[in-house]
């Protein structure tokens, strides 16, 4: 009897054995979108996996999701517009802005611009971290020595990139308008382009929410925007003992609360049409007057022409976009085909997510996002250097010629 039973075993444990693959190969992928477009279409090419693994609800195209650091590229956008109202001046010390002194203690006599903040060429550091909640100084966060690195002896400061940066744009923007950062993003950004977006989830509509992508890491835990962390659960960063509430916020004081430099929530849809107002630049009074065209074109064709000669893992980074390339110190080429494109890419929370529009006289661009990536080796982390993210690509050009 006993060699009975245990034949039994051996024979239940081999099945098991044998389904465990099996049912690994039929889980369903990582949540992905890619969507394709031009100045005048948009085209979803790849659209799979699961929004939420609990509710089984699987992801649509325009499903909206924490973008990370393509943010930043709105940021930008947001600050042209601010300047083609005459509200704020790039080139303007921010401490006129904020309303105390900021200096490097590198370089105490010089001023900071958010042109030079906008570009990672400011002298901060994100050793003593960029997360300033309700109830904390961004001044404060200022005063630690961490929070600045020595930025070299040429008149412009060195590149490096520091998500620090992006709280005191946020902030010099509210100050000079007077307006939260969340809305005037939506007044100068999203609603002008048709766009439904928000940061944070503030200003976001319950359907908006409800569809809601899960981000998971890519040993399956939840990594943000999880069931219990949208409204009305607090979604912005909070001190200690600090109330969820900002009915007494002063513009001006510590936009890091909306998480400008990754707190976007939106669909590649929507990002693509962000995309196409970038491709319709054109020299003409559009969505961005000419003054800021040229701005935002000469730098980031600076960027394209002067590539670091440094490990930074950039292709040259202009107002808030940065350069890919494959040439000489820079092997950045996710597209894996030689051509040059501009954008930004995000890398957060088990997400990685990109906006690139190419060069051409016909350009074209692709908004994405995949989930349950390997967080960076530690190295420097480029564009190109997932795997997962190059392959995905690749099949992404693959599809949209086949449509061609």
């Amino acid at each position: 009897m006993m060699r009975g039973m245990i034949r039994r075993l051996l024979a239940a444990l081999a099945c098991l054995s044998a389904a465990a693959p099996l049912a690994a190969q039929n889980a369903p992928p990582p949540a992905t979108v890619v969507v394709a477009f031009d100045r005048d279409s948009v085209r979803p090419l790849i659209v799979e996996g699961l929004a939420n693994k609990q509710t089984g609800r699987a992801v649509e195209a325009n499903d909206p999701v924490r973008i990370a650091s393509i943010s930043k590229l709105i940021m930008t956008l947001a600050m042209l517009r601010l300047m083609d109202e005459g509200k704020i001046d790039p080139n303007r010390d921010v401490s006129d802005y904020l309303g105390w002194r900021l200096r490097s203690p590198y370089r105490p006599d010089e001023p900071i611009t958010l042109y030079h903040l906008l570009m990672h060429r400011a002298g901060l550091s994100d050793r003593a971290g960029y997360i300033i909640p309700l109830g904390e100084s961004l001044q404060a966060k200022l005063a630690d020595p961490a929070a600045w690195r020595d930025p070299g002896t040429g008149q412009m400061p060195s590149f490096e990139y520091a998500n620090l940066g992006s709280p005191l744009v946020a902030t010099a923007l509210e100050a000079a308008s007077g307006e939260r950062y969340d809305r005037l993003v939506e007044r100068l950004v999203f609603a002008p382009l048709g766009v439904k977006a928000c940061l944070n989830w503030l200003g976001c509509e319950e359907a908006m929410q409800a569809r809601a992508v899960t981000l998971y890491r890519d040993t399956g835990e939840v990594a943000k925007d999880g069931p219990g962390e949208l409204p009305p659960a607090c979604t912005i960063p909070l001190a200690e003992g600090q109330a969820c509430d900002l009915a007494a916020y002063k513009p001006g004081t510590n936009a890091s609360i909306f998480s400008p430099q990754g707190g976007v929530r939106i669909g590649m849809i929507d990002l693509a049409k962000i995309g196409q107002a970038m491709l319709r630049i054109d020299g003409k009074p559009g969505f961005l007057s000419v003054k800021a065209q040229t701005m935002w074109f000469q730098t980031m064709l600076t960027a394209l022409h002067h590539l670091p000669q440094d490990d930074s893992g950039f292709c040259g980074y202009g107002l808030g976009t940065y350069a890919l390339a494959n040439e000489p110190p820079c092997r950045d080429d996710l597209f894996g085909d030689g051509g040059r494109r501009f954008g930004h890419g995000g890398e957060a929370y088990g997400l990685r997510s990109g906006l690139w529009m190419s060069t051409d006289d016909d350009p074209t661009g692709i908004a994405y996002f995949t989930t349950e990536v390997p967080p960076p080796s530690g190295e420097v982390e480029t564009a190109a250097s997932d795997p997962r993210e190059t392959a995905l690509m690749a099949r992404a050009l693959a599809i949209a010629k086949l449509r061609e």
